[in-house]
């Protein structure tokens, strides 16, 4: 068996493509959360919050001139949670879908076709705000359905592409473009409202996501077998690694899949990771804002340095589980396990240390960011470990996590807001302990119950011949 360059493989190719994708997918998922700033009336937007007068005000008020051409409208509090949550309920209602489509018309065109539908989605979300809210309500839910069969449909792909020795590499490499889409477009898109106007925003991403789209369709395929330019050698030594991990048989197996306890483990693993994530995500500026009384959005860099360096931990960490597994001879259920606590223990010692940190802004930006890079961790524990468990049915393992993982996206911020109605400091420690509550527990099930081999219902004939 012998492993092709790494630099002219199919696979690798397919990776950084994958890449670009999902940091497409990531700059237009957040990108409305800079422009919603942009687009309401600054009088209607927050009945003015309790501020906190714990922490000194810091201000660093820039003057340069700003644009202020775009359209205004005038939502209020609740208006503006229902146009950014409206995004998740779309989300969530294509990821079992996504997964069983994938596995039957294969991950090219369904991943293609979900990213075009999102960036065509984006260039009309002007227009929506312009006819009303209930359009741009929908607009998003839209969006959101085409990006539910993203994750999937890319696991779904990697079932045929990814030799296992080289999964976390492969994996992490695609799915860092994620955290990278945030990087880049948190402050991207706060400048392209100060200096140009908020409606650029949709148009210039919407137009990449568009371009890429060419590109994926052109270059890519589902399996290695159908691929135009892959070499002899590199075809060969992608099937023959895959051999004796994939199903044959044309039914999904259902019920032996669901009283699957390494899939459980998954679920649970993947629910508590988002329930941080998805917390800190959409409140962390509005913790800097009014208990650290410092404007995040006036720096958009800080608010995307914890996402830097999540994405640099993903691809660091996805290098060492592979080393780990193919030089040093650790098992995989071991290195998804280690990576698992290491990567859902440490984000939640950290955010709870946040919250005790008192007007320390430095300290706190350095806790948030070690607490959220630690989390890159995960990617090579529990976030691929659906490949491991059963690579022929993936994509529709993880429509089925990612259905259940959604769920903090929805609960989560609007659990937190509840709770720090007054903005006190005790509040959101009370916050910051519930997320690292769920941390806990999610990396302790998994840790108890995961498994790292082929399971039996997962491989063709299993029913006929199991000894």
């Amino acid at each position: 068996l012998v492993s092709v360059p790494a630099c002219y493989s199919a696979r690798y190719n397919l990776a950084l493509l994958a890449c670009f994708g999902f940091f497409l997918l990531y700059a237009l998922r957040v990108n409305l959360s800079v422009a919603l700033v942009d687009m309401v009336e600054p009088n209607t937007s927050l009945a003015k919050n309790v501020t906190s007068n714990v922490c000194p005000e810091h201000s660093s008020t820039m003057n340069v001139p700003r644009n202020t051409t775009g359209e205004k409208y005038s939502w209020d509090a609740d208006t503006q949670g229902w146009i950014l949550g409206s995004f998740f309920y779309g989300y969530i209602v294509t990821q079992i879908p996504g997964g069983y489509l994938a596995s039957k018309i294969g991950g090219k065109l369904l991943l293609g076709f979900g990213i075009f539908g999102t960036s065509v989605f984006t260039l009309l979300t002007p227009l929506a705000a312009n006819l009303g809210v209930g359009y741009l309500i929908a607009v998003r839910a839209l969006e959101g359905l085409g990006e539910g069969v993203t994750f999937p449909a890319m696991h779904s792909m990697w079932s045929s592409w990814a030799p296992p020795l080289e999964r976390s590499k492969l994996l992490s490499i695609s799915y860092a473009g994620a955290q990278l889409g945030t990087v880049v477009s948190l402050p991207l898109s706060g400048l392209i409202c100060y200096y140009m106007n908020w409606v650029y925003v949709f148009y210039i991403f919407g137009a990449l996501g568009v371009l890429w789209w060419f590109f994926w369709m052109c270059l890519v395929s589902d399996t290695p077998e159908t691929h135009r330019s892959i070499s002899h050698a590199e075809r060969e030594y992608i099937l023959s690694s895959l051999k004796d991990q994939l199903s044959t048989q044309k039914s999904v197996p259902w019920r032996p899949m669901l009283e699957s306890l390494p899939l459980w483990a998954i679920v649970v693993a993947h629910f508590s990771y988002n329930w941080t994530f998805y917390t800190l995500l959409t409140l962390l500026p509005t913790y800097m804002k009014e208990i650290l009384r410092f404007d995040a959005q006036e720096n958009g860099f800080l608010s995307a340095l914890p996402y830097f360096g999540c994405w640099l931990c993903i691809i660091l960490s996805g290098q060492i589980a592979d080393y780990l597994r193919e030089k040093q001879n650790f098992s995989t259920v071991c290195v998804r396990k280690c990576f698992t606590l290491i990567g859902m223990i440490g984000p939640a010692v950290f955010l709870v240390a946040a919250g005790f940190i008192g007007c320390n802004y430095a300290l706190a930006v350095a806790f948030v960011t070690i607490s959220t890079t630690l989390g890159g961790f995960c990617t090579s524990g529990y976030s691929i470990n659906h490949l491991d468990i059963a690579p022929s049915y993936a994509g529709i393992l993880l429509g089925i996590t990612n259905s259940f993982a959604t769920i903090p996206g929805m609960v989560g911020p609007v659990i937190a807001k509840n709770l720090t109605h007054n903005n006190t400091v005790g509040e959101w420690q009370m916050v910051f302990y519930i997320a690292a509550s769920i941390n806990l527990f999610g990396a302790i099930f998994f840790a108890l119950f995961a498994s790292g081999e082929v399971q039996d219902w997962a491989v063709s004939g299993y029913h006929l011949h199991r000894n």
